[in-house]
């Protein structure tokens, strides 16, 4: 028997991979008794099926052949379920392990239920976890248990509770502190996420990476690249950036379009085998040099990918649609349907996007109906204001209307200012003020419509209006949102905003400008000339 065991799991670390292999492995454990009699062995057949073979399923039906099954394999099953995405089938095995079972959980056990707790947003369930935790003493001197509770309770944004937890912790590790920097983060307060930051004794790649990705979702690229270049300097080797800072750092550069950073990085995902063939990075490329205005770059980089996604296809799309390229946007969506790839929400909402800024109305008609019909996907409202910026932007207001009266949801601010937009043009003044109507009681403090009725209250000499409009502005301590621009220098991007000096620079900034004014005024000068 031992030997049949020491064959069988040789053969199941050879073939891990070989579907009919596997199963003939599994065929003759059954016949051997090897299923219900050695759980070690179970385990690892069930754990090549739900990952290797993508088959939990399977997993499930051997963990029912095992005869009193003990915690490992309890826990195997629990992970898969949870690998799997399914937080509320570990949950219920969790329950079904302590009540049916009658075992007690171990610090392994554990950590997975309260992993499953966070992914479900479930604090009641947590806290009781939590609960049996300390009722059990699994805190232990590894801290492996309290980093998973940090997680979840920053998940279910109790940031407090994890720090709690966090300054009760007796040995702290580089994943405790990672922690407690990821859970401020999460629940939006990247200030405090700094301060942990700075005070980590040491700090890895997934540290570093997570105050990246911080300030890049808050809007604070620059800061953002700043640290990847001080990552880039502090860090070892072995901790080169991973997937995941990459994309951070490309999603930035896209933000404030600095290319020549992006581009310094793409030169070095060029030269990491795992990196230059890792789609989510390539899809980050293709969408940098998108928004920047590169589209030759975009597509080089979409053409050169070895595997594409449908991400992949919507990046390029919504890169052409973005410039206006409207015609070739249509196209690349047509190739995608035609690589036997089936177009989601968002592409569709890229291809409509890309009919409106190219005047495309028949094609954006017919591929609305097409998403609707053919794929079965239900509509959204960023696709209804698609739409109806389609038919504003070729001055049709009445089909906007149309559609906007006969569209399940109620129209959003963005779908109104279209109207607004279009109002503009054609100087529709009754129309535009129902529409700026509408967007200010959903968004009272937009400054943008306020100037918009400014501006249409002059063009149409309603000298009147146009002056309510500004009193009504400074009445409501409504202010207009200062400009703000980007620019790259050596690799150095450098921002401005309207009427700002708290650049290092501004002073000489303002010299020169001040130089220029001077002299554009002498040559301009009516007596000189």
């Amino acid at each position: 028997m031992n030997t049949t065991l020491s064959s069988l799991k040789y053969l199941l670390d050879k073939c891990s991979k070989t579907d009919h292999l596997i199963t003939q492995i599994h065929a003759h454990a059954i016949t051997t008794g090897l299923i219900q009699t050695h759980q070690h062995f179970a385990c690892k057949l069930l754990n090549i099926y739900a990952k290797s073979l993508n088959n939990p399923t399977k997993s499930h039906k051997i963990f029912n052949q095992i005869q009193n099954p003990d915690i490992i394999s309890w826990t195997c099953l629990m992970s898969i379920n949870l690998h799997a995405q399914q937080p509320l089938k570990t949950l219920s095995l969790f329950s079904d392990m302590i009540v049916s079972a009658g075992l007690k959980p171990d610090g392994h056990c554990i950590v997975a239920a309260i992993s499953a707790c966070g992914s479900a947003k479930d604090l009641v369930m947590g806290k009781m976890v939590h609960g049996m935790v300390l009722r059990y003493e699994l805190g232990g001197e590894k801290p492996i248990v309290a980093n998973a509770l940090i997680d979840f309770y920053s998940r279910n944004g109790r940031i407090d509770l994890a720090k709690r937890v966090f300054e009760f912790m007796v040995g702290k590790d580089i994943a405790s502190w990672t922690s407690l920097v990821n859970g401020y983060i999460v629940c939006g307060d990247v200030v405090a996420a700094g301060q942990v930051f700075d005070e980590m004794p040491e700090r890895n790649v997934i540290s570093w990476t997570a105050m990246i990705v911080g300030h890049v979702r808050s809007r604070n690229v620059i800061r953002g690249l700043k640290l990847f270049r001080e990552m880039r300097m502090k860090s070892e080797d072995c901790d080169r950036p991973t997937s995941i800072t990459i994309v951070a750092v490309l999603s930035g550069c896209a933000d404030i379009g600095a290319l020549d950073f992006g581009g310094s990085l793409h030169a070095y995902v060029n030269k990491v085998a795992d990196l230059v063939t890792d789609v989510s990075v390539n899809n980050a490329l293709i969408d940098m040099y998108s928004k920047g205005g590169n589209l030759e770059l975009a597509r080089k980089v979409f053409e050169k990918m070895p595997q594409k996604d449908v991400f992949s296809w919507t990046s390029l799309i919504s890169g052409f649609a973005l410039h206006g390229e409207g015609r070739f946007a249509v196209e690349i969506f047509n190739n995608m349907v035609l690589s036997g790839l089936s177009p989601n929400d968002v592409t569709f909402l890229s291809v409509l996007s890309a009919c409106g800024h190219g005047g495309l109305i028949k094609e954006g008609q017919f591929l609305f109906d097409k998403m609707v019909h053919k794929y079965g996907l239900k509509p959204t409202i960023k696709h209804y204001g698609c739409m109806v910026d389609l038919f504003c932007r070729a001055g049709d207001i009445p089909k906007a209307m149309e559609l906007i009266k006969k569209m399940p949801l109620e129209p959003d601010a963005v779908i109104w200012r279209s109207v607004l937009s279009a109002c503009m043009i054609k100087r529709d003044l009754q129309l535009a003020e129902i529409a700026a109507k509408k967007v200010l009681e959903l968004e009272p403090n937009d400054d943008g419509v306020y100037m918009l009725l400014w501006n249409l209250y002059r063009l149409t000499n309603k000298w009147e209006d146009a002056v309510k409009t500004r009193k009504l502005m400074r009445n409501q301590n409504i202010k207009k949102q200062p400009g703000c621009s980007w620019i790259e220098i050596n690799g150095f991007v450098h921002e401005f905003t309207a009427e700002g000096t708290m650049h290092q620079l501004a002073v000489d900034v303002q010299t020169v400008l001040e130089v220029l004014s001077g002299q554009s005024r002498f040559i301009h000068d009516p007596v000189i000339l």
